[in-house]
């Protein structure tokens, strides 16, 4: 069971975590031992409430398919379970960002001050290079 707030969690059932073998360097180690891991998170099918499910399907990341699936694939480790549990962190932070609510901006003008002071700078800059031309 991962646990995203105090409310919320998901389940074992709904993430689908398999062994690989890890690309890469790591000498026969490689060749013998499955310490990658491929975690598989489908959105559309999970019990996330659905503003959660939108805003992660809004993402553009690349870890999410077309069909609505999270994948995620965590190598970095030796080992099976540090590497299983830096993919179950990962999927953390994804549903966990996606929790957070966007505040709407509030379209804002500069004021008559800024404005001013923006003039000012470049009239200053303007005296300054025309004090570099040749006096006739």
């Amino acid at each position: 069971m991962l646990r995203i707030t105090d409310i919320l969690t998901i389940p074992e059932g709904e993430i689908e975590i398999n062994f690989i073998r890890a690309s890469g360097a790591g000498g026969q180690n490689v060749n013998k031992v499955a310490s990658a891991v491929h975690l598989r998170f489908n959105i559309d099918q999970s019990s996330l409430p659905d503003t959660c499910k939108e805003r992660l399907l809004a993402l553009s990341d690349q870890r999410i398919t077309r069909d609505g699936t999270i994948i995620i694939k965590a190598q970095e480790h030796r080992t099976q379970e540090k590497n299983k549990a830096e993919a179950l962190h990962r999927l953390y932070q994804m549903i966990r960002d996606a929790m957070v609510v966007p505040r709407n901006r509030r379209p804002t003008r500069p004021g008559k001050v800024a404005r001013q002071k923006r003039m000012d700078i470049k009239r200053q800059r303007g005296d300054i290079k025309a004090l570099r031309k040749r006096i006739p």
